[in-house]
Order: structure tokens, then sequence, then C-alpha cells
């Protein structure tokens, strides 16, 4: 490719609404143009990157054994109210009416209409198993689009569905599909980790994310450095401590005026944060023939920990649960948050302490009465054995579930998810198949989706400095720049770089040559920005010697190459 005859438009500064790096760097590259909130036009140079990762996308999906197909991105909404999910993804779906006033549904993802065409067309075992994927447009009607492309609204994602006679089976596509993504995310060149995770609305019993390692990721990621663990903080298990020890001190309710925070309390009283409990209100709503039935439950945290309300949500009549009002928790609790606890309830609450409250001795929680704390708290002698649990977000420094060593967390940006669906889908749509008995069985079914478009900012936020982006040669949009000085005043520096230029087009290099007569300062600006990773400069002076300069993109200093071996060089560049 030559410049002259691609589109390349960089800017010197970033949009005022470009939030993080990557959109930064992403809009000043020329990559995307926004259109609307969490809408963009993906532009040449952007869209060459897309495509790349596509391609690797389907070569290792294809060497797994999956079949692409295409599935529309308008679908009708009856498949949807069979899965119940027309109601359940609420106002993150966009529908629509046909001229006929027929509902429809901009699909954000194709669990439904894959299990129509299994039901269709797959009769019996022998078929099996079956993987079909595709790349298609998704949109997502988000609530608070940002962070350009990371949380756009309409995006490309390859999602791949596959189909089992039993468990085991499914189980066996599924590693599959996991392998398959462990090469594609090595191929993108990109550092990653694998984490178990939480089904959420998706559904099914057991799920991994793929997540890029960067500082400015959403999600915190949980692993062990001395094992293999490692999961996402929603399904990271926080153990339960040792045996709780016994009373040592006396119940006693001290004045903490003003104090309504657990760090507040502990500064005045002299204690560590470890010895308070804080306290967490939540509702639960149930209708009933007379109306609706409300039941609060109490939540006790340690005072440095976190609630995790995934976990929160799996404990059994807490799915539907939403914040207590302030209303609700004076009728129960007889005053206003800040100074709730188990103790002295103006009406019956449940009661749910974690695993680490429940070890807890002589710890220090609210009184239900204002500007007031009992310390000295403890189960069984002062309050009723509560029900225990896991509800908390581990921390750095909690040992590892598997028993390996201690607990680390780092930032990530999920790119991928794969899942094992079971049968939410197949038996709630009647996706069944003959067995070797000629009786009907439900399908069982996997899932596998990757963020393509996604991909390009997770990439970005782990790979940049201060000049631009710095792609792996994998995705970049192009793998070398030739940056000629005078190419359109020196006959020689014409003739050799084109040379090289025809001598690397010919060994498959995706190479651009910057044809465009700039000055060294804008082109090789240009060039940094955009992010090619290997640049060769050929000047009037090197050739003289026979030499022109190499510098890949993470280099600080160029250095001499003999022109001769220039394609050779970077043909093995590539492949290391």
């Amino acid at each position: 490719m030559r410049a002259s005859r691609f589109f390349i438009s960089t800017l010197k500064e970033a949009p005022a609404d470009a939030e993080i790096v990557s959109h930064q760097l992403m809009m000043r590259a020329g990559m995307i143009k926004r259109i609307g909130s969490g809408l963009y036009t993906y532009m040449p140079m952007g869209l060459r990157v897309i495509r790349k990762v596509e391609a690797i996308v389907r070569q290792e999906m294809n060497k797994a054994g999956a079949i692409e197909l295409l599935m529309p991105v308008v679908q009708p909404a009856e498949l949807w109210q069979e899965t119940g999910r027309w109601d359940k993804m609420g106002p993150l779906m966009m529908r629509s009416k046909d001229r006929h006033g027929r509902d429809y549904v901009i699909q954000p993802t194709s669990e439904e209409v894959m299990t129509d065409v299994a039901r269709t067309e797959i009769r019996s075992y022998r078929q099996l198993p079956l993987n079909f994927y595709h790349i298609q447009t998704k949109f997502r009607d988000e609530r608070r689009p940002r962070f350009g492309v990371m949380r756009a609204r309409e995006f490309t994602m390859k999602d791949a569905y596959s189909f089992d006679r039993d468990v085991a089976g499914m189980q066996a596509s599924y590693k599959l599909m996991f392998d398959a993504y462990v090469r594609i995310f090595t191929r993108f060149g990109l550092q990653f980790r694998a984490v178990a995770a939480d089904n959420g609305a998706i559904g099914g019993s057991g799920s991994h994310e793929f997540h890029v390692i960067a500082q400015t990721g959403e999600d915190a990621l949980v692993y062990a450095p001395d094992s293999d663990y490692a999961a996402n903080m929603e399904a990271a298990e926080a153990l339960a401590p040792a045996p709780r020890g016994a009373a040592t001190a006396a119940l006693v309710k001290v004045a903490t005026p003003g104090k309504a925070k657990c760090e507040d309390v502990a500064a005045l009283l002299g204690v560590a944060l470890t010895q308070t409990v804080k306290s967490v209100v939540l509702t639960v709503e149930t209708e009933t023939k007379t109306g609706i039935d409300k039941q609060l439950w109490l939540l006790l945290l340690r005072g440095d920990h976190e609630m995790n309300e995934i976990k929160v949500g799996k404990l059994e009549g807490m799915a539907e649960s939403r914040f207590a009002t302030e209303a609700e928790i004076v009728e129960h609790f007889g005053t206003v948050p800040g100074y709730l606890g188990p103790l002295n309830l103006k009406k019956p609450v449940k009661i749910v302490a974690d695993r680490t409250v429940a070890a807890m001795s002589d710890f220090i929680c609210g009184a239900n009465e204002a500007d007031f704390h009992y310390t000295g708290v403890n189960w069984g002698r002062d309050l009723p054995e509560a029900i225990v649990a896991d509800i908390r977000n581990v921390v750095e420094g909690d040992p590892s579930p598997d028993g390996k060593g201690l607990l680390a967390i780092e930032r990530g940006i999920e790119v991928g998810h794969v899942f094992q669906l079971g049968t939410n889908y197949s038996e709630a749509m009647k996706a069944t198949f003959l067995d070797e008995n000629g009786k009907p069985q439900v399908l069982q079914m996997g899932c596998y989706g990757i963020g393509v478009t996604r991909i390009l900012g997770a990439a970005v936020e782990q790979n940049f400095d201060d000049k631009g982006i710095i792609w792996p040669a994998s995705i970049a949009p192009f793998e070398v720049v030739l940056c000629p000085m005078s190419y359109d005043r020196s006959e020689v520096v014409k003739l050799e770089t084109d040379r090289l230029y025809e001598e690397l087009l010919a060994a498959g290099v995706d190479v651009v040559l910057d044809d465009r007569g700039l000055r060294a300062g804008g082109m090789f600006a240009d060039w940094e920005l955009i992010g090619v990773p290997h640049r060769i400069v050929i000047g009037e002076r090197g050739l003289k010697e026979g030499n022109v300069e190499y510098q890949g993109r993470r280099d600080t200093e160029s250095q001499a190459l003999p022109v001769v071996d220039a394609c050779a060089f970077i043909q093995a560049k590539l492949r290391s």
C-alpha cells in the first residue's frame, strides 16, 4: 500500500469527549470517527486492524472445528419471548416494529436464533457435536456509552454456539473452545488471563472470561501467583478464617457522636478497622394474594470489606433484592443508617453474616440508636448465630481457594467469554434430537463470544506510550512502514525504496510506503501515533554506505541495516 493512495487522517489533539487513552489515541490516529453516542465509523486504518483480528479468529475457530454462518442483525421478538429474555433484557435491548406492527429486536447476542436453527436442522445424534459461529454486528443500548469502542452501543462480536448430546460432550466442546481462545489471544500478541466467572444474564453452569491485562481495566482479576487459580472478583471465593476465639470483653454501649462510618468509629475508639462490623440492609418484595410482602435482610461485613452483589444475589431468596429505603430501615431498626446492627431490632429481619464476621469475637457494631455503638459483641452470648455465607469481595493477601499461596489482584479488560449453557435455551425452545433408541433428548449447549472491536481498545490500553499506539505486529494496520527521505526529489532514494517495497510485498509482508513527501518529523510522528511496529528509513546518506535505518516501535534508538538484508531482517522480526 502506498500512503498517497490510502486515507490517513491524524490529529494533534484528541477531542474533548475522549476519556481514556485508547479512545484518545484511536481518534487521533484516524481509526474511528464518532457519529453519535456510542456509535462509531471505523475509518480505513481502524478497519484494517478489525480485519486482522477477524482473520485470526476465523482461522482458529475453523481449526477447532467450528462452522461459520451468518445470522441476521434484526430478529423476531417471538424467539426472545420463548426464553423470557424479551422482558429480562430490559432497556439494554433495542426493540422496533415493522410496518405491520410486528415486534423485532436489534440483536445484542444470538442464543435464541441459533437455538432456532438447531431445533429445525438437528434431527439425530449422528449430527452431533456441532459448533456454529458468526462474526456480526451487535447492538446494546448502554445507559451510558463511554470509553470509545470499549463501551460502545454498536460493536462487532464473534459468537459461537456448540450443540452436544450430553454434558460430557458439552464439556468437551467447551474445552475445545477454551483452548482455541488461548491460541487466539496468544496470536493477538496480548498479555491476557483467563479467569473463572459468573454466568450472569446468559445463564448456564460454568464460564470463563478472557481479560487483556491493563491498569485502566474496569474489572478486578483475582489470581494466585503460586498456582493456576484465577477468577474475576464476582466469582472469587473468600475462604472462612480460623474458628473464632472466646469472648473476652463485656458488651458495652458507647457514645460515638457523629461517627456513622466504621473508619470513624475505629479511629474514635482507638481500635483497628478490622474489629468493626458494618451493616448493609436489603429488601426482598414478594407478590402475594393480599399485596406485596416485604422481607428485610441485614448483611454483616467486616469494616474493611466490601459486599459482593453477585454472591448475595445467589443466596436463597435474594435473587430479586434491592437496597432498603431509609423509611424501611427506620421502621425495622429504629434509627437511620450509620448506626445499624443486629442487636435491639424493632422488627425481625433475616441476618446473614459473612464468613469473616461469623469468626469474629469482641467486635463493634451499631447499637440501632443514633450516635451509639456496641463494643464487645459476641455470637452466642449476645446474639444468636446467623446464617453464614461468603458475601464479600476478596482482598489481596487472602488465602487462595486452592490452598496454594495468597491471592493477588490486577486490572483487566474483558474481551472474551465462554459459557457452559447446558439446556437453558434448548429446554425453553424445545430444541431436541433423537438418540440411539429413537427417543427425543434435549440438546446440551455452549456459548463462546469475543468482542472483536473491543479488542482494538483493549490492545491500545495495554500497548501505548507518549508518542501513540504500539500495535502487536499480528493485528497492526501495517506491519512495516517505509519512510523515504526526499522520495520525490532523490532518484536513488526512490529507486531503492521502490525495490525494497516490491521485495517486501513479494515476501508477503504487509508494508506501507509513505510517498506523501512529508518532512521526516511529521512522517515519523504520524506512524508512531498510528503504531506501526516496524519502521525503515531510506536516505541518501545511508544508501551511500549501503545501509538503511531500522527502528522498532518500542526501540529508543535506530540501527543501521544493510539494505540488501532488510527484507530478510523484517521477516525474521515478524516470525519472532
